[in-house]
């Protein structure tokens, strides 16, 4: 079986498992992120972003998302993002949980995007005690279409953020594919571009389920640090997260799994799209794909030994998403478009 259906179905890239086999060799100096690879983080990240950092391993992509929008929206307070944003759709109201309140203000826009206009249209309530208070702007880089936004939409949305005293937060479960995607770096996707906090994805390219939430500058952390623990998300062999982390940021590990992923997505972006019965959906910009085709065609593929999400299944024709990964395979992707080419009603 060769499975499309999702980045988070791989295994663990080498490197990683490797460095997890090590950090099971010795003990720790201390628990709780009192250790060597915990320790060696801020300074691999700083690097990375070209900033002063702060940040916090935690080990799912919904504590990476809610975590850092807690600590800096009240329970009173208003969080913009996209319609289809992963902490409006799927994490089955974390936001609004562990803000204890707080409103998620959905935004429409096309292929995963909103647009400055769509954000200056929906604050409203400043100061207004029955109404809740503008707070935060999430965006998702990858977005859930798998398109991404350019610095210069960041720093276009950052901007009205700015001017009615919103903080910003990034979803960046698919990061690495944005950075390799837009060609641009980790700091002119972020803080360059008026980003606060950024939520860093590991799971999804290569580790077994470790994220990080990246703090740009030097904030007042104490809020999150508290909520962490209360949360349950402050790990006592907290090592194990961080040495996934460690190893996914060293030697560039975390851009050349991204690349396959992304290579993999245009190689096989480029077969299907001379294929006229299948029609794209939004944009191949990383490493997702959106098309409808024919019914007869999933069928065919699926027999074939692919697994993939059929998101909309119809009697003529289904929507479908295919996700390549770290180690998705160029035999695969030959594979997966010569079995599509060679569909006939």
């Amino acid at each position: 079986m060769t499975n499309f259906a999702s980045d988070n179905v791989t295994g663990v890239s080498p490197e990683i498992m490797d460095a997890l086999v090590s950090a099971n060799n010795d003990h720790a100096t201390m628990s709780y992120g009192a250790d060597r690879w915990t320790d060696s983080l801020s300074s691999k990240v700083a690097e990375i972003f070209e900033t002063d950092v702060t940040v916090f391993p935690v080990i799912s992509g919904t504590a990476a998302n809610v975590l850092p929008i807690s600590s800096l929206t009240p329970a009173y307070g208003s969080i913009y993002c996209h319609k289809e944003a992963h902490i409006n759709v799927d994490e089955c109201g974390a936001s609004e949980f562990y803000t204890g309140g707080a409103k998620l203000v959905p935004l429409a826009g096309d292929h995963g995007k909103f647009s400055v206009t769509a954000l200056e249209n929906a604050i409203f309530g400043r100061g207004v005690p029955r109404h809740a208070q503008p707070a935060l702007v999430s965006l998702t880089q990858t977005t859930e279409a798998g398109t991404l936004y350019q610095p210069e939409e960041i720093a276009a949305i950052t901007e009205v953020a700015r001017k009615n005293d919103l903080k910003v937060h990034m979803d960046g479960a698919r990061f690495a594919n944005a950075v390799v995607g837009t060609g641009c770096s980790a700091a002119d996707l972020t803080w360059r571009s008026g980003v606060d906090v950024l939520s860093f994805g590991a799971t999804k390219n290569g580790a077994m389920g470790a994220e990080l939430v990246v703090f740009f500058g030097t904030p007042n952390v104490k809020e999150l640090e508290n909520r962490r623990v209360r949360g349950g998300h402050f790990i006592s062999k907290m090592r194990f997260l961080s040495a996934q982390l460690a190893a996914y940021l060293d030697n560039d590990l975390w851009r050349r799994n991204a690349q396959q992923a992304n290579d993999m997505a245009q190689r096989m972006t480029n077969f299907l799209s001379n294929i006229p019965k299948i029609e794209f959906i939004h944009p191949v910009e990383a490493n997702i794909l959106f098309m409808t085709m024919p019914k007869g065609m999933v069928v065919a593929l699926k027999e074939a030994g692919f697994e993939f999400y059929e998101m909309l299944p119809g009697e003529e024709r289904s929507l479908v998403r295919l996700v390549m990964s770290f180690n998705s395979k160029q035999s695969d992707v030959d594979r997966f478009a010569e079995i599509a080419k060679q569909y006939r009603a």
